[in-house]
């Protein structure tokens, strides 16, 4: 049964639990504001660090991708606990707080400070990196100088730790790569003393031509031995004669000497044919041994020519460094020292308890009218009950009459003594 349905039977409600009510909401308030003082109040205030893209056209793409790597690097790097504690040193915080330990103000000031990106509003394409925008740096402390001098503090960090670290960045990459081009230099002079050392001691088997002089040394061969097949003819034909005169003497003599010379040159182009042969089985393993030198040296000069290309682009880009033309960043907006607090909300804390503290009154009125269902009106019992009643007695405020108390009656009846004597 639900005996409150229409609104003037709730204010009934209200007018009759008044006092649980009021004093619901009383309590409710003072517990909010007890609450809502209780709240630490705190200063914030921002400064925003603007990137600006490089000056020179196609550079963007080579240095979008290091920005968020350098933010997150300096961030790490400001967030340290060294660098807390010299920036709690340096700026007084928490001086009104001498209990707290050093870990506790590290933890303080970490949690105080937030480094917030913003992305950039060009088109980003599917692969490529986020671009960074603008840095912006937050400071939650409980004075409004201390939150404005932390985050210009941190603000002048970013700067100062980003020039240098894009300027040491950019010297190292250089320098890398010119002891890259050092190093593989020196290894190609190496390779090519080795690769000259071979050929010479090579030399025989390095080198066209060897299959004329096979053939000019088979010529020969042939020719000596058909001169020696014609001495060894006019030989036996001077032999076979019965009788010899002293010209053939001399004639077979000729003959004898001129074999013998032959017989020397075939010699000699034999061996020369030996030496052909053996310089020819040795040519395939010489000829293997030169292309590998070959391809390393392929290798080394195209890994000299990339190392060249990209000593080239470090160099580029120190000197965009050192000329400010690449990506760098700006203090675009310092913190300034905030006017009134913020985060606490105390007024909206109380108004929030003081309405849920109604809201709960009104609930508990209502609990105790359903514990404790009465008809209090000639609607409801017409509703409840389908009876129409004909007539309503109000509330007389008529009470039964008590029997006094003993002091009551010894107080009446001095009173009554009282007025005998004076009467």
């Amino acid at each position: 049964m639900g005996p409150i349905q229409t609104f003037d039977e709730f204010l009934n409600l209200v007018i009759r639990r008044r006092l649980l009510i009021a004093a619901l909401v009383l309590l409710g308030t003072i517990l909010a504001l007890m609450f809502a003082l209780s709240r630490s109040q705190y200063y914030e205030t921002a400064a925003v660090i603007q990137v600006q893209t490089p000056v020179i056209a196609g550079q963007e793409q080579q240095t979008r991708s290091q920005t968020a790597a350098n933010l997150q690097a300096i961030e790490q790097r400001l967030t340290t606990r060294e660098n807390l504690l010299a920036m709690i040193d340096r700026h007084g915080l928490f001086a009104q707080a001498p209990g707290m330990t050093a870990e506790q103000k590290v933890f303080a000031l970490r949690e105080a400070v937030t480094f917030q990106s913003v992305a950039g509003a060009g088109e980003q394409t599917f692969g490529s990196a986020a671009s960074v925008s603008a840095l912006l740096i937050t400071t939650r402390l409980d004075t409004a100088d201390h939150a404005a001098r932390v985050a210009n503090d941190f603000a002048q960090s970013v700067l100062d730790m980003s020039v240098a670290r894009q300027n040491d960045r950019a010297r190292e990459t250089l320098g890398f790569f010119q002891a890259e081009e050092a190093r593989v230099s020196q290894q190609i002079a190496v390779l090519e003393a080795e690769l000259a050392a071979y050929k010479n001691a090579n030399i025989a088997a390095v080198g066209g031509g060897s299959s004329d002089e096979r053939s000019a040394i088979d010529t020969d061969l042939r020719r000596v031995a058909q001169g020696l097949l014609a001495i060894e003819a006019e030989q036996a034909a001077l032999q076979a004669k019965q009788r010899l005169r002293e010209t053939d003497r001399r004639r077979i003599d000729d003959l004898a000497a001129q074999k013998s010379v032959l017989e020397r040159q075939k010699a000699g182009l034999e061996q020369q044919r030996a030496a052909l042969d053996a310089r020819a089985a040795q040519s395939p393993e010489v000829e293997r041994t030169l292309s590998a030198y070959d391809r390393q040296l392929e290798q080394l000069q195209t890994q000299f020519e990339a190392v060249t290309a990209r000593k080239v682009e470090a160099e580029t880009a120190l000197r965009l460094e050192q000329e400010n033309h690449a990506e760098h960043f700006t203090l675009l907006e310092r913190a300034i020292t905030p006017a009134y607090t913020s985060g606490g909300g105390r007024k909206k804390i109380v108004i929030a308890g003081a309405v849920a503290s109604l809201v709960g009154a009104i609930a508990a009125a209502l609990f105790l009218d359903l514990m404790n269902p009465v008809l209090r009106s000639a609607a409801q019992m017409q509703r409840e009950m389908d009876i129409h009643p004909v007539i309503v007695l109000p509330d007389l405020g008529l009470r039964a009459p008590r029997e006094a108390t003993l002091t009551e009656r010894a107080v009446t009846w001095l009173r009554g003594r009282a007025r005998q004597a004076l009467g």
